[in-house]
């Protein structure tokens, strides 16, 4: 057993339990948790400064991680994805991929698994979750198969995913620039990529055939992930895509996705829905579906939702009572209260648009039947329940909200700038190019494609702000602080010894697949870019001690890290789909478990075969 190490470094082994403690408490934000780290280490080495050897260790130190290469890509790259996200650039996929459920499910999960682990090694995990949630639950509903079969392969589909490039997670970069701080060679945009896709795909393989069968079938509180569903008109104008097609030309554009409910000519004409029916100039076409759905559809026919003028009543495209197409709108819900005004009253007898400056979009009746939809939505009355989408400029909805006259629910929904998706497309695509071919380090590469982002307006200055996540800031720089002191105070040195002595007598590839092994039990109770960050230096170590490559055993930690695959608190993305799936915490261990056996034991054979140790 190796001699205990100085008081500093047993204080930072201390501080390292009990950071580990924290992490594992839900009841304490991790924020708050990496914040309290950071003060009692810059106290500690404040009063109890650190000397070896005339190197030592200041308190002053520790706040190197927020200038730090890694936070800094870490931070430009959650800003491009956000581009990504804001211009709705991923939504043509995820209305394909829907599509393709209808048609194949079995198939369909393949490849909803594939895209998912593909994006996911290039963009953060979180966005892609969050678009593809809404597409599998909306799928689940019409086709009645179960979402909790769909929901966490997808989810588990995108750690594997993230495991391919340095890029695909904070966890990567992490490691990755640790390790080039302690004097290694830098690690490649693909340089692991390979062991990835050969372990990854039996991963995919299990989460596509085995997964579904042994998940239980779980009832999720679809109150909350089932999207409302509205009543708009849709407004054929001379330039609309509709304009003289027939209706069976306008389901086809959309997929045949589209459900008409009524097709209306003038005041009091309503055309039977044949497929042959042509449609011209001043139809209205009844549609009930999502918020987002109907301004999906609003884009692909190039017509606009209805609106009523409230000079003259006289029905108008929406676009001409209020401009739409403009930057920094949104879309947000408005419940119609018993002591609101809306009450037993109709949008135009209180001139709901003069009003408030908001348009209305569609209502969603609390009691809806067909009889109820004979007349314009706009001179219906309306009743306590109804929930109308309007949409507008963010200070007027936040006025309406702060004025108490109606309910405005959370959750508001900034449009996506779909003109624009092509542009952040293009951006993304330039920051991996230069990445992957060395022309740039990647944190240049991420900064100039912020830069690139907010010049061509993919994004605003709110945008790019609303990007960046506090946790995530304060976990990376107490958890690069911690790191800083167990390598100078020699702590990093003394587990290594410790983990080198506990297994003597066993062979490298063992101790390569012991070392990860623990990680991915500790990311599953921890934060991973904890686990990282504590155990990149001591792989070094380890290496070192062993006189062996030092790149097998980085990876070995970089792996590890990602696997959170048995826990929900293992990962946000886990968290997310725990509720909309209606898991629970077993179902996770079911399924992930085995998954975690199948990536460890993979790696474990195919990083020694690759490296020769």
């Amino acid at each position: 057993m190796p001699d205990l190490p100085n008081i500093h470094a047993l204080i930072v082994l201390a501080l390292t339990v009990f950071t580990l403690f924290l992490f594992t408490r839900d009841s304490i934000p991790l924020e708050t948790s990496s914040l309290l780290i950071l003060i009692l280490l810059v106290v500690i080495f404040q009063l109890f400064p650190y000397e070896l050897d005339g190197a030592g260790l200041k308190a002053t130190d520790f706040f190197a991680g927020f200038g730090h290469e890694a936070l800094i890509t870490i931070a430009a790259l959650m800003i491009v994805g956000k581009g990504l996200e804001t211009t709705g650039a991923l939504q043509p996929l995820a209305v394909k991929m829907a599509l393709a459920w209808v048609k194949r499910p079995k198939a369909a999960l393949l490849v909803t698994l594939l895209v998912s682990a593909v994006l996911s090694a290039f963009l953060n995990n979180t966005p892609i979750v969050v678009m593809l949630m809404p597409m599998l639950v909306g799928v689940a509903m019409r086709t009645g198969v179960p979402v909790s079969g769909m929901l966490m392969p997808m989810g588990l589909a995108t750690l594997i995913g993230g495991m391919g490039t340095t890029i695909g997670t904070s966890t990567n970069l992490l490691v990755v620039s640790i390790a080039a701080d302690l004097g290694q060679r830098p690690i490649g945009l693909f340089d692991f990529t390979l062991p990835v896709l050969a372990v990854g795909s039996v991963g995919i393989f299990y989460l596509w055939v085995i997964a579904p069968m042994i998940l239980p079938e779980r009832k999720p509180p679809m109150g909350d992930t089932s999207p409302r569903v509205f009543d708009a008109y849709l407004h054929v104008t001379e330039e609309s895509f509709a304009n003289g097609k027939t209706l069976a030309e306008i389901r086809g554009r959309t997929n045949n996705r589209m459900r008409i409910e009524r097709i209306q000519r003038g005041e009091g004409l309503f055309l039977a829905k044949l497929p042959s029916v042509r449609l011209q100039e001043g139809d209205r076409l009844l549609v009930r579906d999502t918020r987002e759905r109907l301004k999906e559809f609003e884009h692909a026919l190039g017509v606009a939702l209805h609106n009523v003028s409230d000079t003259d009543g006289a029905t108008t495209p929406a676009a001409e009572g209020l401009p739409l197409d403009v930057d920094a709108q949104q879309m947000a819900e408005v419940v119609v209260t018993r002591g609101s005004m809306l009450h037993q009253r109709t949008l135009k007898e209180v001139r709901f648009t003069s009003r408030y400056k908001l348009t209305p979009l569609a209502v969603h009746r609390a009691r809806s039947s067909s009889g109820e939809r004979t007349g314009d939505l706009s001179e219906s009355p309306l009743r306590a329940g109804d929930v109308i989408l309007v949409q507008g400029f963010r200070e007027h909805i936040r006025d309406l909200k702060n004025s108490g006259q109606m309910l405005v629910l959370d959750g508001t929904m900034d449009l996506p700038h779909t003109h624009r998706a092509s542009r952040a497309i293009a951006i993304m695509t330039v920051v991996i190019a230069f990445a992957a071919l060395n022309l740039l380090p990647i944190s240049v590469a991420a900064l100039g494609g912020v830069g690139m982002m907010l010049a061509t307006r993919c994004l605003n200055w709110r945008d790019a702000l609303g990007a960046l996540s506090a946790p995530v800031v304060l976990i990376i720089v107490t958890s690069l602080a911690l790191g800083l002191a167990r390598l100078r105070t020699g702590a990093a040195d003394y587990l290594a010894q410790l983990f080198v002595a506990g297994a003597s007598g066993l062979s490298v590839p063992v101790m390569l697949s012991m070392l990860m092994l623990v990680m991915a039990i500790m990311t599953n109770v921890v934060s991973n870019n904890a686990a990282a960050v504590i155990g990149t230096p001591i792989a070094i170590s380890i290496a070192q001690q062993l006189g062996v490559p030092t790149e097998p055993f980085v990876l070995a930690v970089l792996f590890g890290a990602n696997m959170s695959y048995a826990t929900p608190i293992g990962y946000q993305t886990n968290l997310l789909i725990l509720s909309a799936g209606g898991y629970r915490f077993s179902d996770f261990v079911r399924v992930g478990l085995p998954l975690t056996l199948i990536m460890w034991l993979g790696f474990s054979i195919v990083l020694p075969l690759i490296y020769d140790i």
